[in-house]
C-alpha cells in the first residue's frame, strides 16, 4: 500500500466543497488514514513549495494558500500518488478532464481546489509538514478483511 498527502485549498472550504471533493477519493477506493482541518502557516506554506521559490507566481501562492482553511488529508491505497492525480486532473482546469476535481470546479491554475503529491518521494516529504507519526491512523476496512 502506498500513501500520499492531500490538502484542499481554501478556495475549496469557502465553496463548501470539502465534501464533494473527499467523496470521489473515496469512491475510488482511497483510504483515509489522516485528515484534519486548519490554517497552513506561512512557515508550512514555505516548506511545501520551496521548490518554486524565486519564480512569479510563488508569492501569490503563497498569500492565497494561506489566506483561509485548509484540510489536509493523507490517503493510502494501491498507486494511491498515480490514482489520486488521476480523480484531480491536470493542474490547470481549463486542460483537465471533464470529471476530474480540477476540470470540474477548479477556477484558476492557483486556484484549483487541491494539491496533491506528484510522487512517493514528496508524499513523504510533504505528510512531514503537516502530519506527525501520531495523527495517521492503520485500520482495515471490511472490503479489506474480505480478502
Amino acid at each position: 500500500m502506498e500513501r500520499t498527502f492531500v490538502y484542499l485549498k481554501p478556495n475549496t472550504i469557502q465553496r463548501q466543497l470539502i465534501g464533494e471533493v473527499i467523496s470521489r477519493f473515496e469512491r475510488k477506493g482511497l483510504k483515509i488514514v489522516a485528515l484534519k482541518m486548519l490554517k497552513m502557516t506561512m512557515e508550512q506554506a514555505e516548506k511545501l513549495y520551496k521548490e518554486h521559490k524565486g519564480k512569479d507566481f510563488y508569492e501569490p501562492l503563497l498569500k492565497f494558500v494561506t489566506s483561509g482553511p485548509i484540510v489536509a488529508m493523507i490517503l493510502e491505497g494501491p498507486r494511491a500518488v498515480e490514482v489520486v492525480r488521476h480523480v484531480i486532473g491536470k493542474t490547470d482546469p481549463l486542460e483537465a478532464n471533464s470529471g476530474t476535481i480540477r476540470g470540474e470546479f477548479g477556477v484558476t491554475i492557483r486556484k484549483n481546489i487541491v494539491h496533491a503529491s506528484d510522487s512517493p518521494e514528496h508524499a513523504k516529504h510533504e505528510m512531514s509538514i503537516f502530519f506527525d507519526t501520531s495523527e495517521i491512523v492503520d485500520y482495515k476496512l471490511l472490503l479489506e478483511e474480505q480478502f
